[in-house]
């Protein structure tokens, strides 16, 4: 039942992989993927993703808040981070 999810989101990882910029591709892999959110919770998804990407695949303490964390860690440290975060395009 979860096959063509999980294919969904396996196929759109190595689209991003192949449209990732060479300087961050290198530290993606040096230091392999970490997975976020509900999704990082399905059975089998990181080892899939080693296995068809020749990555480390990591799955993040506490998946389900790990963003909201970043996000807050940015907020905090937002003369650190700011310089990273892209302007909202229009529609």
């Amino acid at each position: 039942a979860l096959e063509e999810p999980i294919s969904i989101i396996v196929q759109a990882v190595l689209t991003l992989l192949e449209r990732t910029p060479p300087e961050l591709a290198a530290d993606i892999y040096d230091r392999g993927i970490v997975l976020t959110g509900g999704g990082a919770l399905l059975k089998g998804l990181d080892k899939r993703l080693e296995r068809v990407t020749d990555l480390p695949v990591h799955v993040a303490d506490d998946p389900l808040t790990a963003v909201v964390r970043g996000g807050g860690k940015v907020l905090e440290e937002f003369e650190t981070y700011g310089s990273v975060l892209l302007r909202p395009r229009r529609l």
